[in-house]
């Protein structure tokens, strides 16, 4: 399918990389329906890096390359941004996938930790914790305007896209269409969950 990618100019908390733009879906991708938990972690990677310990919460304190191993040792790979967004809107064209109180832990009721995946309501895919928890790591570089194509940007040499706000974030980090970029390192509210090409 296709969707429109970004956000209106009339979005409250809108960034001005957030330029709206029509993305066709060509290839069949799965993703997971949660962050990688540490269990999950653990069983491919040792030691579990995380700050706030908890078998079924999200990985986190891991960087972009740290991601990479774990993909590579699986048969999986990171998300591209466009197929982030595709994934998190499941067909919404606002700024949530839902109503953010019931879909995320966020800075109003996170209590300034993270929390074990699958506790709050999912989007209409089936998809948790897509809004806040942990921000995600996606497979493109940064670059001002995201890609207009299924692919990953290559963008800005070593500095990374994050997508899907976390556990501290105010509502307008959460956002749909709210994009992050950092040079790739580890940090405590940075997670991220792993994608497949359907065969």
């Amino acid at each position: 399918g296709d969707f429109m990618m970004g956000s209106p100019a009339s979005e409250a908390g809108r960034s001005d990389d957030e330029a709206q733009h029509r993305v066709q879906i060509t290839r069949a991708f799965y993703l997971s329906e949660t962050e990688v938990t540490q269990e999950s972690w653990q069983k491919v990677m040792f030691p579990n890096p995380s700050g706030f310990n908890g078998a079924s919460n999200p990985v986190e304190q891991v960087s972009w390359n740290d991601c990479q191993s774990f993909c590579q040792s699986s048969g999986l790979r990171l998300a591209t941004e466009s197929e982030w967004e595709y994934a998190c809107r499941a067909g919404t064209t606002g700024a949530y996938a839902g109503d953010l109180a019931s879909m995320a832990w966020f800075g109003d009721n996170s209590g300034d930790s993270t929390h074990p995946v699958k506790q709050r309501k999912p989007n209409a895919w089936g998809l948790y914790d897509m809004h806040g928890n942990v921000w995600e790591w996606c497979e493109d570089g940064y670059a001002q305007s995201a890609s207009s194509t299924q692919q990953a940007s290559t963008g800005i040499v070593g500095t990374r896209v994050l997508r899907g706000g976390g556990w501290y974030d105010g509502a307008s980090g959460c956002r749909t269409a709210d994009r992050a970029r950092t040079p790739g390192g580890t940090n405590h509210h940075v997670g991220f969950r792993v994608a497949r090409t359907s065969e």
